[in-house]
């Protein structure tokens, strides 16, 4: 059960998320725990979703950005978000189980993708504290300046909704994946 109760509905929420999650329901035909959960603070859900629309608009892959997200939860510990981006992963942006497991281990079997997975994970293991030959790496992948700024901020996003999931023990809402080694 989680620590700040989820709202059941979006009636439930603060007047001031419902526009919000009814904006989620219309993109995605649902609204995940997640989203409710943080509808509690409707300055939250605005960031939250702004920071996401923002990101959406940027030039890094769907693909990439699911692998991004399957990296930082797995080395984060958050059940919650590897359970909804293996989900995303598989229906959405169409990776294979052999893709996830390379993602969920800080790597890609895409070479070009493989760059900025392992930056991100890089990015979460040493908190932010990268080797220039990190950054060069993700250079020589072909990745520009602006492509890696946003993936700092993809893994800032996926560390977020790691921390507001374990935080507060978000109940899964998606088929269960749980973390190989615990945070």
């Amino acid at each position: 059960m989680s620590l700040i109760p989820t709202p059941a509905t979006i009636e439930a929420t603060p007047a001031a998320s419902q526009a919000m999650l009814q904006a989620v329901k219309a993109q995605i035909g649902s609204v995940p725990n997640l989203f409710r959960l943080v509808a509690t603070s409707p300055e939250t859900l605005e960031g939250y979703v702004g920071l996401m629309g923002a990101l959406g608009k940027g030039s890094l892959p769907a693909a990439t950005r699911e692998r991004i997200a399957l990296a930082v939860a797995e080395i984060n510990g958050c059940g919650y978000c590897l359970s909804a981006h293996t989900y995303l992963g598989r229906n959405v942006a169409k990776l294979d189980d052999a893709e996830m497991t390379a993602n969920r281990s800080g790597a890609s079997n895409d070479p070009v993708a493989d760059a900025a997975v392992r930056f991100a994970a890089a990015l979460v293991h040493k908190r932010g504290h990268v080797a220039e030959a990190d950054v060069a790496a993700l250079r020589e992948a072909g990745y520009t300046d602006a492509q890696a700024l946003e993936v700092v901020l993809h893994v800032a996003l996926n560390s977020f909704t790691n921390y507001v999931n374990e935080a507060f023990r978000t109940e899964i809402d998606f088929p269960v994946v749980q973390a190989r080694t615990p945070a």
